[in-house]
Order: structure tokens, then sequence, then C-alpha cells
């Protein structure tokens, strides 16, 4: 059906006697003109027909486009829409889930939560950005902003919104982090840091440094991913946590298991830590350390038992958070890398226990072992192509733009092969038989060359343009 206008002032039909139609109850109170009839579009009311009649225009035009949006759908505060329909929606890992719920509740509402979806527009962003600087990190912040973005796209995709004003407004600029590029370690500052660590932890070093695994890779490594045999070490799996301190096990980043080459020299020092540190049986649930709520959540979060190859002191999976301060970071001072920021005092059935704290830089935590893994095979001269395989990456072009500055003589080579073309003293050989030398026999007089080369041989010519536009052929050696 057709949409139509109706006058709620005044009756549809006239009246039989008079010819006119008479006033309805609701005559002279609210809004006279009504919007219907329009598939799947709520009823709107105007106060001038024009109005209507402009809006019936472009609704119906729009829904035949399948490209309408009822602004009343977007009076629904940013909030409310977060709450109730955008959040609920979410499929994240645990360990992602925990991280972007706290910076969106701790940042987002508290700024943009108030505004409805419609009245968020270029100045309310621009005042956002500002904000949000004043409270974290550009890194932070680059981040939450891509929050952001998110939403607004689901609402438009929800017919929310007729666009993203993210994308829609050239004014509005996405807070960005400063560009860092990705840093290696020396081999005296691994080999530092490896001797301070305790014995049974050295081998995560030789892990990250040998295979560039992640941190939560190596800590869900197991004796049963090594494969001796074939020289190489399957990443099929990494431990992880969720925000109320659950271990499980899920998914290499990007859901990608990849297989690493195996180091000849890693081999020896992975069977000395086996037996000088035996792996440990480990059960821990699929993807999800929550309770199933049904069969196939149960089928899902089945728990996996593989045997750790790296362990606690206790025999325990390892809890990143504990290790690294106690672990990683004492090392990192020990050789000269950090200082310890502060002190952290604590009594313990009547002791007073003193432990450091240490404000290790970003840097210079766990991942610095896996971008020098990638160092180290970019000056080999390793393919990006095979580089970004092993280090489990989306495609090459990731790998280069972490990682385009570890390659020696980037932008040399180029200069170096350019500067020999452009090279107007080269030698050029010439055998005999080569065509160039037929040409020669051809074009030039005989008394301007000095000789062609024996067969089988090849000649040294130079050429040179005569005083009346002629070439001149000159031999050099033969």
């Amino acid at each position: 059906m057709a949409g139509y206008i109706e006058d709620r002032w005044l009756k549809k039909r006239p009246d039989t006697r008079t010819g006119k139609r008479e006033r309805t109850a609701r005559y002279g109170v609210g809004q006279r003109y009504r919007v219907k009839g329009i598939r799947g579009v709520q009823d709107r009311s105007f106060d001038t027909s024009e109005d209507a009649k402009q809006w019936l225009a472009t609704a119906t035009t729009d829904t035949k486009r399948g490209e309408f949006v009822d602004p009343r759908d977007g009076e629904i505060s940013l909030t409310d829409y977060i709450v109730d329909h955008w959040w609920p929606s979410r499929t994240d890992e645990p360990s992602t889930e925990g991280p972007m719920r706290s910076r969106i509740w701790n940042h987002i509402i508290p700024l943009l939560g108030d505004l409805p979806l419609r009245d968020i527009d270029a100045s309310a962003l621009r005042s956002f950005t500002a904000a949000l600087l004043t409270r974290v990190e550009t890194t932070t912040a680059e981040v939450i902003w891509g929050h952001l973005s998110s939403i607004l796209a689901s609402a438009v995709d929800d017919q929310r919104l007729l666009r993203n004003p993210i994308k829609a407004h050239r004014s509005v600029k996405p807070p960005r982090r400063t560009e860092k590029k990705a840093k290696a370690w020396t081999r005296s500052v691994v080999d530092a840091v490896r001797f301070h660590l305790q014995d049974r932890y050295k081998f995560a070093v030789d892990l990250g440094l040998g295979l560039g695994l992640r941190q939560g890779e190596a800590f869900g490594l197991a004796e049963e991913d090594f494969d001796f045999e074939a020289g190489v070490v399957h990443i099929r799996r990494q431990l992880r946590w969720d925000i109320k301190g659950r271990p499980y096990f899920c998914l290499p980043k990007g859901g990608k298991t990849r297989e690493v080459p195996l180091p000849r020299n890693l081999l020896p020092r992975a069977r000395s830590h086996f037996r000088r540190f035996p792996p440990t049986s480990c059960t821990l649930p699929w993807r999800n350390p929550e309770p199933p709520a049904n069969a196939l959540e149960a089928r899902q979060r089945k728990p996996i038992t593989v045997r750790l190859v790296l362990t606690s002191s206790h025999g325990n999976r390892i809890y990143y958070r504990t290790w690294n301060d106690r672990s990683w970071k004492p090392a990192l001072a020990t050789a000269g890398l950090i200082k310890a920021v502060g002190e952290k005092v604590r009594t313990d059935g009547g002791r007073i226990r003193r432990r450091p704290l240490y404000a290790a830089p970003r840097e210079d935590m766990f991942h610095v072992l896996r971008h020098t893994y990638a160092s180290v095979q970019l000056e080999a001269g390793e393919s990006v192509v095979s580089l970004s395989k092993w280090l489990g990456h989306s495609t090459p072009k990731v790998t280069l733009d972490h990682y385009a500055h570890f390659m020696p003589g980037a932008g040399h080579r180029g200069l170096l092969a350019m500067d020999a073309w452009l090279d107007q003293d080269r030698r050029r050989i010439v055998p005999e038989k080569s065509p160039a030398a037929e040409w020669i026999k051809k074009m030039i007089p005989n008394q301007q060359v000095s000789g062609l080369a024996a067969p089988g041989a090849t000649m040294n010519v130079k050429y040179k343009e005569t005083a009346r536009g002629g070439l001149a052929v000159n031999i050099i050696e033969c």
C-alpha cells in the first residue's frame, strides 16, 4: 500500500447535506497532518501539509531503495544503545572482552553516553577527542576511538543512523599514536637478560627469540608441539586469562595456527630443558572459562589437556602478570635496562616483606624477542612472505609495515643499480656474431672501425658521436 496523508482535524468524508468535512474531536489539538501507510515505516505527524508531503516523498523513495532511516530511531541515547543492543550481540574472546568493556564503560559512556545517537555530530566528536586525550595516552585513545567507530557503524546497520558521523565529517580526526619502529635487542642484551632469569625460565627467551612466539603462545606451548624429526614446531594454541583471572586455552591471535622451522641449535636447548624441567600436564577449558550453559557451549568449551613446557616453580601454568613482575622485570633491572621506581611492602605472618617495583617500557617486554627474531631473519635476507607465515601475520604487508626498517640496504640497492644503468662510460662487450657487430659493419665506414673480435671472442667497444652527427666506434680491447 502506498503512503498517504491524513488530516486529523477533519473527518475523511464530507457531510451529505452540507458537502463539507466536519471537525473531529482532535481539532486544534496537536499536529494536524499524519503520514501513514508506508510499509515498515512508523507513522509520523507534521504541522503543515507541505512538510508532510515532503517527508512522504522522501520516505517512499528511500524505502524503495532500502535506504530509509527513521530519525526517531536515533533518539535512543548512546548508553542505552550500547547496553541494550550493541554489547549483548558481541562474541569476543574473554581476554578481549574485559579490556574492551573497561574502555567503553570508563571513557565512551561517561563522555558521550547521554547524547542521543542522532546528536553525535562533528562538534561532539571533536569535544570527545579533546576530553579523551586528557584521560589516556594516545595509544589507548586510538583503541577507544576504534570502539566508538564500531558502535556507530553498528547503529547505521541497525538503521538508527543514516551514516556514521565519524566517516561523514572531514573535520573529525581520530587520535593517532606516535609512530614507533619495532625495537630489536642486540645479542649481548639478549644474553644478559637470559642469564639473569631463573633457570627454568631461560627457555622462554629461546622460544621468543628462536621461534618468534608471542608470550601467550610460549606459555601455551606443549611438548607434543615439537616435531624434532621434521624440524618444525606447531603453534596451535595460546594460554590466556580472562578479566576475572581465570586461565583457558584458545587459538593463536587471529585464529591462525602455523608451523615454524626449528633452528638446529635450539633443538639441544629444548631437550635439555625437557630433561631438567619435565613438561607438566595441564587441563584447561577451550576458548572460554565460563561454565557452559548448553550442550553446544559444552562441546565448544570442552577442556583439553597438554603437557606445558613452561611452568612455574610449583608446576603450574604461568600467570603472565606475576611472571612479568617477579621474573622478567627483575632480570631487566639486573641487566641494567630498567631501574626500580618504588617498593611494595607486605606483612606476612608478622614478617615484613619488601619487593621492588619496576616500570618497564612496553618495548622491553617479552614481545621484543619476537621483534628480534624478525630482525635476524630479514638481515639474513629471508623472504618476507616466509617470515610473515612464520610470525602468523594475516598478510606480508603487515610484516613489512612492522619490520621494513630491519631490511638491510633498503633504498640503497636500487640507487646503486640506477647509478650503474646511467653510467655513460661503462664498456660494452659486443661479440663478433652478435646483431650489434653486423650493424656496425653496415652502418659505420670501415676506416672508423679499428677491428672486430675473432669468432668466439668478445670485443669491448666505445661509441662516440662525431662532429657531423655520425657515430664512431672504437675497439677498446678484445
